[in-house]
């Protein structure tokens, strides 16, 4: 099961971190981008950016978010980059994450689902992003997909956007919040799910901008696996984020985006692969220190 081998990958590197390839031109240097824009355009530029990054990461770093908009953006050359980044990730054993938030009724989830997590996927990944917002219908194609593949979700259940609130706090009829229930939901979907390391391949997307809410869900779903986008840029810190791990400091992996693939711009240099280690050690320290104690990464 991929769960599994993401727990392990972790604890391999010591390091709960995700490389997020949210890349857009602009966050290319000039100077590496000038003779790929001029072979191939924007997406061949972002593709070398890209597997520059994994090269230069794959040491420190054990998986990958891929943000399906920013390919999407460039068109069908951009989704060759997506599914050439993926295919590259996957070639030096990173754990990949594609973050496209799918979801929608019944055959149509299907079809999604076949897409990116069926033994036969075109577009290949070891996790794909749900939306449930539609409800079970338009999340159990992808939960049988992953039974017979041993591939994974993460299920939005409460996300990183400052505007969540308006609809996932919302109070229902037992008097929690919808995200709760979400939450709840997912932990049913997968809960036939679970690995050998003790965690579903139904996880949960839980926004690190919302600490409190995320130690509340730890309790409550002891065996889903956390993907905790917001680090850096938006504004989350690994102090904060201690109570969405479990006690074995365990159960979840930080994605960080903007922190890693521009850390160049803030170091002001060209060598954006030493800029993102440097970055990428000091995010794996920082967690180190607020998840101290016994366990994997102590």
């Amino acid at each position: 099961m991929q769960i599994d081998r993401l727990i392990r990958s972790i604890g391999a590197c010591g390091n709960p971190s995700a490389l997020g390839l949210d890349t857009r031109l602009e966050f290319v240097p000039e100077s590496f981008a000038r003779p790929h824009l001029e072979a191939g355009g924007p997406a061949e530029a972002v593709r070398a950016f890209n597997f520059a990054l994994l090269d230069g990461l794959k040491d420190l770093i054990p998986c990958v978010k891929v943000q399906a908009a920013y390919y999407e953006l460039m068109g069908l050359p951009g989704l060759a980059c997506m599914r050439d980044t993926v295919e590259e990730a996957r070639r030096l054993d990173y754990v990949v994450i594609l973050d496209a938030k799918r979801g929608d009724i019944g055959a149509t989830a299907s079809a999604y689902s076949g897409a990116y997590l069926a033994s036969d996927a075109p577009l290949a990944a070891d996790f794909l992003t749900v939306n449930p917002y539609l409800g079970s219908d338009g999340v159990v194609p992808f939960v049988d997909d992953c039974r017979t593949t041993g591939r994974g979700i993460f299920v939005l259940v409460k996300t990183s956007n400052p505007s969540s609130g308006e609809f996932q706090d919302l109070v229902t009829e037992g008097g929690e919040p919808l995200y709760q229930r979400v939450g709840a939901k997912a932990a049913e979907w997968g809960a036939f799910l679970v690995g050998t390391e003790g965690y579903s391949s139904v996880g949960a997307v839980v926004g690190a901008t919302y600490p409190e809410q995320g130690a509340l869900l730890r309790r409550r779903m002891p065996h889903t696996f956390f993907l905790l986008p917001g680090y850096g840029a938006q504004g989350a810190s690994a102090e904060g984020l201690a109570g969405c791990f479990d006690a074995f400091g365990g159960g979840a992996v930080v994605a960080a985006s903007r922190s890693l693939i521009c850390a160049h711009k803030k170091a002001g240099t060209d060598d954006f692969v030493s800029a993102a280690r440097d970055e990428a050690l000091r995010m794996r320290d920082e967690l180190k220190r607020a998840l101290a104690g016994p366990g994997r990464l102590s």
